[in-house]
């Protein structure tokens, strides 16, 4: 391929997607970013340097191989570019949209440190996978090999999913068992469709029935089926549950109606865009119409949760976040989307309470500043006393992040280890767990983290039960 096509970035800036006018996007939960046209995908992949070590691959957790298939896109070869992408990664498209790109490969791209704009990895990825479906070079696992074992997954996220696609790939029988009634995880119920549209997600559960894959859903394990049962049906069991119990703030008055859980507000908007029936939604309890809402929370989640909040028409949206901006968990680019949609950001405030009586009507809010460097290395913050006030709210939201439950106790399996922190102990390599035949992969063995890390967690896992189940074989994707 001739290297003219590439090296670009000295003669071509930096272009994102077309992104919608806020005023117009806030009115709607559609994705915000506008599809690359044909020849803006290839101008901008021509940007990349195509380095000798390429950091993007090294700090992406799936190790893609973005600059082969960043040249591919290049020269006009978005069939090859696609399987390049598809390769290391079971859902390049999902990854396209929600990863936080500015954190991971685009933030550790070279010419974003020599000063010129990181080449807009995320977005030709989603471009060229979205290529590929227009185009029908998705296809669904055809194992050239049945096997006679078989797999149950618990849980239909994105690990369990990932790993459910390279075990039918390799002509495993897989079913997986799912608390609700759609498959798919927080990818469903707990991202907005501004940043992830269901339609996305669908079509790659279709895929995966159309490859073998048997879903069981509406199924609680522990209270519809036993864990015993599960492990007496099937020759290994991956446990890829996610983490689901929700932090929530201990102060006077938190007992209150319309204060309310972050992943129960999600999941009601996200169900109302499935045209379910959602009574504590259409009862306005997870509603933020005509109401003054306060988030509590810094990471995505709470960007998600403020920024649903303006659509579902809030008249006014405040994020409480007990650091400043630059010391902030969530994705700086999901803060600036959240800013340009009228979210107001009060740094360095914390709850101490709650005003009201049976329903809430402020938050007791301390100012705060940033002291000595805590544990994690940042700045901890400190309660800056007699500056305490009263913030207005209707609506507040609790984003503090999740925690695992309580999987021995609840499954009634004393004998699966757990750490400290409550979540699932496993070997970092091969994902087993303390019980024979028993692996676990992404948030119940790692704590709240990102889908990218779960997918990896569900390739891997899958590889190493193969292994286990007498294969002797590396996993080789179609």
């Amino acid at each position: 391929m001739a290297a003219e096509k590439m090296l670009k970035f000295v003669s071509l800036g930096k272009e994102m997607p077309e992104k919608r006018a806020a005023e117009t996007r806030s009115q709607d939960f559609h994705e915000i970013y506008r599809e690359y046209a044909d020849a803006k995908a290839a101008e901008q992949a021509s940007r990349c340097s195509q380095c000798g070590v390429p950091y993007c691959q090294a700090h992406c957790p799936l190790s893609n191989n973005i600059p082969d298939w960043l040249r591919l896109t290049a020269a006009g070869r978005l069939q090859e570019a696609y399987e390049v992408s598809q390769a290391t990664n079971s859902f390049p498209e999902i990854c396209g949209r929600i990863c936080p790109q500015d954190r991971l490969c685009e933030g550790n791209c070279v010419i974003e440190q020599s000063g010129h704009g990181t080449v807009t990895i995320g977005s030709v990825e989603k471009y060229i996978t979205d290529t590929a479906w227009e185009n029908g070079w998705v296809k669904p696992a055809r194992p050239s090999v049945e096997r006679a074992e078989s797999v149950g997954i618990i849980g239909a996220g994105p690990g369990g999913l990932a790993a459910a696609d390279m075990l039918r790939r390799a002509g495993v029988q897989v079913t997986v068992y799912d608390r609700y009634d759609r498959a798919g995880g927080l990818m469903m119920y707990g991202i907005p469709g501004f940043k992830l549209e269901k339609p996305v997600v669908l079509r790659r559960i279709e895929q995966l029935e159309q490859s073998g894959v048997t879903f069981v859903l509406n199924c609680k394990v522990g209270e519809d089926i036993s864990f015993d049962a599960i492990r007496g049906q099937h020759d290994a069991v991956l446990i890829a549950t996610g983490v689901y119990k929700v932090r929530e703030v201990t102060a006077p008055g938190s007992g209150a109606k319309g204060i309310v859980k972050a992943l129960d507000y999600l999941t009601a908007s996200n169900r109302k865009s499935f045209g379910d029936e959602v009574a504590d939604f259409d009862s306005g309890e997870l509603n933020a119409e005509g109401k003054r809402v306060v988030v509590i929370g810094g990471g995505d989640t709470a960007m998600d949760c403020l920024r649903t909040a303006i659509r579902q028409g809030a008249t006014s949206v405040k994020c409480l976040y007990r650091r400043d901006k630059a010391n902030m968990p969530g994705s700086q680019r999901e803060t600036q989307n959240a800013e340009e949609e009228g979210v107001d950001f009060v740094w360095l405030t914390a709850p101490k309470g709650f005003t009201g009586g049976e329903h809430v009507e402020g938050v007791m809010v301390q100012k705060m500043r940033l002291g000595a460097p805590d544990v994690s290395g940042r700045q901890a913050p400190e309660v800056i006393e007699g500056a305490d006030y009263i913030e207005p709210a209707d609506l507040v939201i609790q984003a503090l992040g999740f925690e695992p439950e309580a999987i021995p106790t609840l499954w009634n399996v004393p004998e699966l280890a757990v750490t400290r922190w409550g979540t699932i102990k496993a070997d970092f390599a091969t994902h087993s767990t303390s019980l024979p035949g028993v692996y676990a992969v992404g948030d119940i063995v790692r704590g709240a983290s990102l889908v990218v890390w779960a997918i990896r967690d569900g390739r891997e896992a899958a590889e190493s039960i193969v292994n286990y189940l007498g294969a002797g074989r590396q996993i080789a994707a179609e």
